[in-house]
């Protein structure tokens, strides 16, 4: 049965990762193309002014070379968004953002069946459609929303590249630890027999756990100045609506694809119970 789910599993990552496409191609992109812009806009101002320097040192040592001449091209140049890098910008948003959020959505929808197929009956005897919701709200929490309180999402044009090694493994021990706060939430909900009173403690536990995770890891600001606010924000905003979207399809369309499987075959419906 494990393997039906994964096969469901992959169907509704597939699905939602369209539709998170779809959310991200409308909303997403106006922003993103609007940093993208502020990002060239800069790396244009500065390759004048490095070129101008280059030149006036070499005019008054008396020699201009070739070698100096391209040491003084920008290192900005090398982080391009046009047809430099293979391909377009049209390209990117379009083709190649419905594919990347495609196999994103399938991988993760493969990942939430698994987690579904140890939850249901052990620690969840909801309906399968009820399981999935909750799971996809937890998911949702532990994995995007509070990782996102501490190192909200950045368009391009905010971030040095020398740091993104660093960036990327905050924002990834963030969320391990979010997911170790929820797992030992969980145990200390299902430790007692008051179920609303034991569940309110595991919030107030994994809210606590989070907040102590938060303060250990290091802060992160690497937001210009004179980068525009509105933008930064709506960018944020619709990374959380993208990410709501996709963990909502799976939670909702692997939920109801289960359901109908268990329906026409009540004996697998039986077996598992």
């Amino acid at each position: 049965m494990t393997g039906r789910y994964l096969l469901l599993g992959m169907i509704a990552g597939l699905i939602a990762g369209v539709l998170a496409f779809g959310v991200g191609k409308v909303w997403g992109e106006p922003p993103v193309a609007a940093a993208i812009a502020i990002e060239e806009a800069g790396s244009e101002a500065e390759a004048p002014a490095g070129h101008d320097a280059e030149h006036s040192h070499d005019a008054a040592a008396g020699t201009v070379t070739a070698d100096s001449a391209a040491e003084a091209e920008p290192a900005g140049h090398s982080h391009s968004h046009g047809d430099e890098e293979g391909f377009s910008r049209e390209t990117q948003a379009g083709l190649g953002l419905l594919t990347g959020m495609a196999v994103f959505g399938a991988g993760l929808g493969g990942l939430f069946a698994l987690a579904f197929a140890f939850v249901q009956g052990r620690f969840s005897h909801l309906s399968a459609a009820g399981t999935a919701a909750v799971m996809a709200a937890l998911g949702y929490v532990a994995v995007v929303l509070v990782p996102f309180l501490k190192y909200p999402a950045n368009p391009p044009a905010v971030g040095h590249g020398e740091t993104i090694g660093l960036r990327t493994q905050v924002f990834f021990a963030m969320m391990v630890l979010s997911l170790v706060a929820l797992a030992v939430s969980v145990a200390v909900a299902r430790s007692g027999s008051d179920r609303w009173r034991w569940g309110i403690l595991g919030g107030v536990v994994y809210l606590a756990l989070v907040t102590i995770a938060g303060h250990v890891l290091p802060a992160i600001n690497e937001v210009p100045a004179t980068f525009p606010g509105d933008l930064l924000w709506q960018f944020r905003i619709v990374s959380l609506v993208v990410e709501a979207v996709l963990w909502a399809g799976i939670g909702l369309i692997f939920g109801q694809l289960v359901q109908r499987t268990l329906a026409r075959d009540p004996g697998l419906r039986q077996r598992l119970a």
